[in-house]
């Protein structure tokens, strides 16, 4: 027991070691950075008042909801869409927070369930080719320990790759209600901070 412990406790390190997870983690620090910075500047150049930002506010009130649904199931997937800021952005545009975070969460659990449904059916074939076999086995590893802990925190951390851990899921096929309920929650928490953050952004811009 000593062993297996220590041996989970190793592939942990060695799965936040994992090369695509550094690369996710350095791309999202990244869109943050520049999301930020973009803000910044947009207060700076008082661009609120243009009339242009006016009319996004518009086309993100009529038309918003819409897309962040379909931008977060395809962020459920593997394709990165960045979710996490298009619900910021479309709730400093002044779209309703409630059901911005209520349609943001349900699109990106369908994605992740469309992950897991994937990997469920097509099996370990399919998943190698988006998860390497080396990397597939310190995940399979640390799922015996930790599993559901684990997607729990990747869900509530945006910069951690949540996306692939649905693939494994579906490998080892993880009880599908669970997978739902972890996928659904850490994501509904997310999103309300975003929202909130969003709004605050909106508001410190003046426009809101």
């Amino acid at each position: 027991m000593p062993e297996q412990n220590q041996k989970a406790k190793d592939s942990l390190l060695d799965l936040l070691k994992a090369s695509w997870m550094r690369s996710s983690i350095k791309w999202a620090l990244l869109l943050t950075a520049a999301c930020l910075i973009a803000i910044w500047l947009l207060k700076v150049f008082n661009v609120a008042a243009a009339p242009l930002f006016s009319s996004m506010g518009s086309f993100f009130a009529a038309y918003g909801l819409a897309g962040i649904f379909l931008a977060t199931v395809i962020a459920g997937t593997i394709i990165p869409l960045g979710s996490p800021a298009l619900v910021a952005t479309a709730a400093l545009f002044g779209v309703n927070p409630i059901l911005l975070i209520l349609v943001a969460s349900t699109g990106f659990t369908i994605g992740m369930t469309i992950n897991y449904a994937l990997a469920y059916r097509l099996g370990r074939p399919f998943v190698s080719k988006r998860i390497s076999s080396e990397h597939l086995e310190q995940v399979a590893c640390v799922w015996n320990k930790w599993g559901w802990v684990i997607y729990t925190i990747f869900g509530l951390i945006p910069v951690l790759p949540v996306e692939l851990l649905a693939f494994i899921c579906g490998l080892l096929k993880a009880r599908l209600t669970i997978f739902i309920a972890l996928s659904f929650v850490p994501r509904l928490i997310v999103f309300a901070f975003l929202a909130y953050f969003g709004q605050s952004m909106g508001a410190w811009l003046g426009a809101a």
